[in-house]
């Protein structure tokens, strides 16, 4: 097992992964950006190492600052935790080549999974149903509008390199095709420095359905069930659950043999998420692959009791997993609590925290590094927390958040607790009525 491990992330996240090593007898090295310097993650790990100025590019994006940190802490490992650089394949490698080991898969897998023609040819080959698209990259208009025609309208232009909704346009008939591609490849280029286009076929009122999946260095590869994650804005997710109230037990047995070839088809080692479109006859689609633990892990190991970050790592240190499928007993349902104004366009809304108080009781749960007097810095994500309620059954998981919802106080910035309670009182949430374009037609009015 590591002795130390360097936590190359911020906020919630590093906060986390320091719990589960403390509660394992490891050692933990922060690092932090001077924007930072009064987190939580900061002020409870072992030591601390400040990284350079508050832009992303200067401290957590920066790896030679990074691994400057592990030479003089002396770790032996580091968490990437999710985002920053946490699927970046060159990151991995240099701690690979300096002898340290990345708690995550190899250089290699997350190439093969980083980008989305690659990993939609590796599924393809693995048996795993891929939405129709085209077969690689998009050279120029011409051929767009050829292949958007063989596959039929609507259509929708994705960046090979995206991820969080950059780079991705739908396009609803041929006329509106040139300037959809236009805009995609300019977003796709300023966003990830690659501009890259591939068309797929885009399924109308889908449910956006997720499989935990973990590998071993021995070649097992299992999953811990499914997330639905189809309540989102603009491809990002605001509440997750599970199980997903559009499952069956046909369903998931087949959607979990897909995660699981996924998994096997590049030897997956590590914790990972293969997500899938499934659309309103249940038939599902892989769309892409995370190799990282996900904003919403919590939810998983409320359903099946089990620490994931302690999993990520027993598996980083060689240790081999069960072998076992894991299923939900529960219910399960995450609300993401971010810095943000949802009755006016979601805008952001950093600044100090005046005052700030945290539901308790059975069942409830709380991931933040947020509290009373801290300020929210205007440079990263807007997430300050997560609510994670946990209960016998869907209804009663949604009452219990209602009533934690209303406890959660958070004075001084705005947030988005306010939309999380009126969608607790949806009857199209309560029902299981809704898609990933659901968040279109709501109604944003206080």
């Amino acid at each position: 097992m590591f002795n130390k491990i360097l936590i190359a992330n911020r906020g919630e996240i590093a906060l986390r992964v320091v719990r589960t090593c403390k509660e394992m007898g490891i050692r933990t090295v922060a690092v932090y950006s001077t924007a930072d310097a009064e987190s939580l993650h900061v002020r409870f790990a072992d030591e601390a190492v400040c990284i350079g100025p508050p832009a992303s590019k200067q401290s957590y994006l920066n790896i030679p600052q990074i691994m400057a940190a592990v030479e003089i802490t002396n770790a032996d490992a580091v968490h990437p935790g999710y985002g920053f650089l946490a699927e970046n394949a060159d990151f991995a490698e240099v701690c690979s080549d300096y002898g340290i080991k990345f708690i995550g898969p190899t250089p290699e897998m997350i190439r093969k999974m980083g980008d989305k023609i690659t990993a939609k040819e590796t599924m393809i080959t693995a048996g795993v149903p891929v939405i129709p698209g085209s077969d690689g990259l998009i050279e120029n208009i011409r051929e767009g509008i050829k292949v958007a025609s063989e596959i039929g309208y609507p259509v929708l232009l994705k960046a090979t390199a995206g991820g969080g909704g950059k780079g991705m346009r739908i396009v609803n008939e041929e006329s509106e095709f040139e300037k959809a591609w236009e805009q995609a490849r300019m977003e796709a280029a300023a966003s990830f420095g690659n501009d890259g286009i591939y068309i797929e076929k885009f399924i109308v009122e889908p449910r956006h359905i997720e499989f935990q999946i973990a590998g071993d260095q021995y070649g097992t590869v299992v999953h811990l069930s499914e997330r639905d994650c189809s309540i989102q804005r603009r491809h990002q997710k605001l509440i997750e659950e599970c199980p997903s109230p559009f499952m069956t037990s046909e369903l998931r047995e087949k959607m979990g043999e897909a995660a699981i070839k996924a998994g096997k088809s590049i030897n997956y080692e590590g914790l990972g998420t293969v997500e899938f479109l499934v659309d309103k006859y249940r038939n599902f689609y892989f769309m892409e692959m995370n190799t990282r633990i996900q904003v919403e892990h919590p939810v998983t190991e409320e359903v099946i009791d089990h620490d994931l970050i302690k999993e990520q790592i027993k598996i980083a240190a060689g240790e081999p997993i069960s072998g076992k499928n894991y299923f939900p007993k529960g219910h399960a349902m995450e609300c993401r609590i971010n810095a943000e104004d949802p009755f006016n366009g979601f805008r952001p809304s950093p600044g100090k925290i005046t005052s700030f108080h945290s539901p308790k009781g059975y069942g409830v749960r709380v991931d933040t590094h947020a509290y009373a007097s801290y300020t929210i810095p205007p440079y990263y994500d807007s997430m300050i927390g997560k609510l994670i309620c946990r209960a016998a059954t869907r209804e009663e998981c949604i009452k219990k958040m209602a009533r934690a919802l209303d406890e959660f106080i958070v004075e001084g910035i705005k947030t988005t607790i306010p939309f999380h309670q009126k969608m607790m009182a949806n009857q199209d949430f309560k029902d299981g009525n809704f898609h990933t374009r659901y968040l279109e037609t709501f109604d944003f009015e206080e």
